[in-house]
């Protein structure tokens, strides 16, 4: 009799969306977290990350699809996101064995935002400083430019048959996303067009400029 042939299994899990080797000013790619419950009702930590979960919430159809994202984002079911201007993505567990794939599109500001919001950061060396020390001053946040999204602005995508708004992975998604803004505003920066690098380079030729006018 011939040998019992065994076929080998194929995957039922893609691949992680990570590509760190490809990331550059206008795309980081993050690890993902590990399991937190959130300690209290707040999920974010700082007023910039509350402000972002404010608009998922404040923007969601349905309380109770948001209360499952939240679970699934304090257990990790978030792989590693990638974020791009006006787009934030990754794959999402959930209670099947194949992860969805999820986006959340933001829109991007245009040449006149980004120029009020140079002349806005330029005017007090403390916004720079503030900036560097990975926190988003008020009064920077709010000097006319909409940096930050209110209820509807966030537009969430994903591969699940959940036709929700937004369905449970792209609000687990968005919460996870409150977490990387904690952390670093320049991810918000990131999400509406600019990158950090060319942000400080072109901050610091508009404080040369204005430097040499006052001289």
């Amino acid at each position: 009799p011939s040998p019992t042939h065994t076929p080998i299994p194929i995957p039922t899990t893609p691949t992680s969306m990570a590509s760190p080797s490809r990331d550059g000013d206008l795309r980081r790619t993050f690890p993902a977290f590990p399991p937190k419950p959130s300690k209290d009702t707040h999920f974010a930590e700082t007023w910039w990350g509350n402000a972002w979960v404010t608009a998922l919430e404040e923007g969601a159809l349905d309380a109770k699809r948001l209360v499952r994202g939240r679970g699934y984002a304090e257990k990790g079911h978030v792989d590693a996101i990638t974020v791009t201007p006006g787009l934030v993505l990754a794959y999402v567990q959930g209670s099947r064995p194949r992860p969805y794939r999820v986006q959340v599109r933001l829109r991007t500001l245009d040449d006149a935002d980004w120029d009020r919001f140079l002349d806005a950061a330029a005017d007090r060396p403390g916004h720079i400083a503030a900036l560097l020390d990975k926190e988003m001053p008020k009064s920077l946040a709010e000097c006319g430019v909409p940096l930050l999204p209110g209820p509807g602005d966030l537009d969430p995508h994903c591969s699940c048959p959940d036709v929700g708004h937004p369905c449970k992975h792209a609000a687990a998604l968005c919460y996870q996303t409150a977490r990387l803004l904690d952390a670093d505003p320049f991810v918000l920066l990131l999400l509406r067009g600019r990158g950090e690098r060319p942000l400080l380079d072109a901050l610091s030729r508009r404080n040369a400029t204005r430097a040499a006018r006052a001289a």
